[in-house]
């Protein structure tokens, strides 16, 4: 994927990698080192890994996360490591969930909330899916849940009508023996400072996707890869980096209200891409212990054992030792919480005028105070003067070097629906999604210049 990085001249305020001048080259160095230094360390870091991922490492996701969701006040234990696996990736994570949970003959449909992150529509096809992923749209809080409960329950109509039809039973065809638990449904969404939309899941909405979930047999995939990274939204209020309570994660609510649940209908998939490198090539998800477990005996583990065995082992290292934790409060906040500012103010003087403006729904608000913004990305529409955007970005890239991701890249793909929502009124396909992680403040100001210039441009 090097060929996404700017060059020459260009910006690309599509590209929602972080900057690399912000990796942890040092700490990452200072891991390596300790695990390649002596025999023993370097012989167990390079052998075949556990399938579910080294134990320490599972134990320090554990009590980071613990930390991070719970307060610097939670103990070790607040997050059992039976909870997490290691994977090599949140898409690897997302590809193995389908593999040992869902059923194509069985498993209704994918409901991904729109506009959606859209690389992810390749794995869910991957994984038999094609012709079965289905939008639902977001309102101001998130997920539109009204929305969502009357396709769940058409869903279940029609496949009681093609269970009877067949004279069969309502049941998974191709995996039966080993497979425990088969889902009717997966609902895919990112519940925190969302790709693309930028918006953050009311209290309410994430409590009722997980009873709604729970009521269908319903799987809900939630990508937790940003929530770390979260400041307030308006640059005058000073809080210290770290220390706003986060949104509790949907598997979080799904613990509370149904306790003793084996498998559960929430996974948190979580990767530290974003706040180590991509290249570290580690990731974790958190669920039931049970889920967790069968999750990470798929075949190709079984194999070849746990992905990531020897970057699990710098990166056990890493947070073990408290570095990344001081890495992410002291480096990466501060960083990108000041670009965010740099990108919302250049809008705000630069395309708003032209009746531009920032559209990322109900504002989150902590102690119904303190409003929170966080992530990578934030989505702007533009009215309806302007051509689709897919012509803006084509002419944007010719005229101006400018990269950014537009409305139409969002949609679900195969579903006529989502296409449809998208051309509407106020649909997403007016809709322009710009990232702030990968370029420094001058050039963010510089970008949206030129945005503002193409747009100038076609009026």
């Amino acid at each position: 994927m090097a060929w996404l990085l700017p060059t020459g001249n260009q910006i690309n305020l599509q590209l929602g990698w972080p900057s690399a001048e912000l990796f942890p080259a040092a700490e990452l160095n200072s891991s390596a080192n300790e695990v390649l230094s002596s025999f023993d360390s370097a012989k167990a870091a390079l052998i075949y890994g556990p399938n579910p991922g080294i134990p320490a490492l599972r134990k320090q996701v554990a009590r980071w996360l613990s930390t991070v969701y719970f307060g610097s006040g939670a103990s070790a234990t607040s997050i059992d490591p039976a909870r997490i696996c290691i994977a090599g990736g949140a898409s690897q994570n997302l590809s193995n969930i389908l593999l040992r949970f869902t059923d194509p003959t069985y498993t209704r449909n994918i409901w991904m909330v729109e506009p959606t992150y859209f690389l992810a529509c390749p794995v869910f096809e991957d994984c038999g899916y094609a012709g079965k992923l289905r939008g639902v749209p977001e309102d101001d809080e998130g997920i539109d849940l009204h929305f969502l409960r009357a396709r769940l329950e058409q869903a279940e109509k029609e496949a009681a009508a093609v269970a009877a039809a067949r004279g069969t039973e309502d049941k998974p065809l191709l995996k039966v023996a080993g497979y425990e638990k088969i889902y009717k449904h997966v609902i895919y969404t990112v519940p925190t400072f969302s790709n693309p939309s930028g918006k953050t899941m009311s209290l309410h909405h994430r409590e009722a996707l997980v009873r709604l979930a729970i009521e269908f047999d319903a799987l809900v995939v939630s990508d937790d890869v940003y929530d770390m990274l979260c400041w307030p939204a308006d640059r005058t209020v000073k809080v210290t980096a770290g220390a706003i309570p986060i949104p509790p994660r949907l598997v979080d609510v799904n613990l509370r209200l149904d306790p003793e649940s084996k498998w559960g209908n929430t996974v948190s998939n979580g990767s530290f891409s974003k706040i180590i490198a991509p290249g570290a090539r580690v990731s974790w998800s958190e669920s039931t212990p049970a889920f967790a477990t069968f999750l990470a005996n798929t075949g190709a583990t079984w194999s070849g054992g746990n992905p990531a065995q020897l970057t699990s082992n710098f990166v056990e290292k890493i947070l073990a030792s408290g570095a990344l934790e001081k890495h992410i409060k002291d480096t990466l906040i501060p960083t990108y919480a000041t670009r965010y500012y740099t990108m919302v103010e250049a809008i705000h003087e630069y395309l708003e005028p032209l009746g531009v403006f920032i559209s990322t729904g109900k504002p989150y608000l902590v102690d119904n105070e303190l409003e929170v913004a966080g992530g990578f990305f934030l989505c702007v529409s533009l009215p309806k003067e302007f051509p689709h955007t897919s012509e803006l970005a084509a002419k944007s890239i010719q005229e101006q070097e400018l990269k950014f991701a537009h409305g139409r890249m969002f949609g679900v793909k195969g579903d006529a629906g989502s296409r449809e929502r998208a051309e509407g009124d106020g649909g997403y396909g007016s809709t322009l999604r710009l990232c702030w992680s990968f370029h420094n403040e001058d050039e963010i100001v510089e970008g949206i210049k030129r945005l503002r210039d193409v747009l100038v441009a076609v009026l």
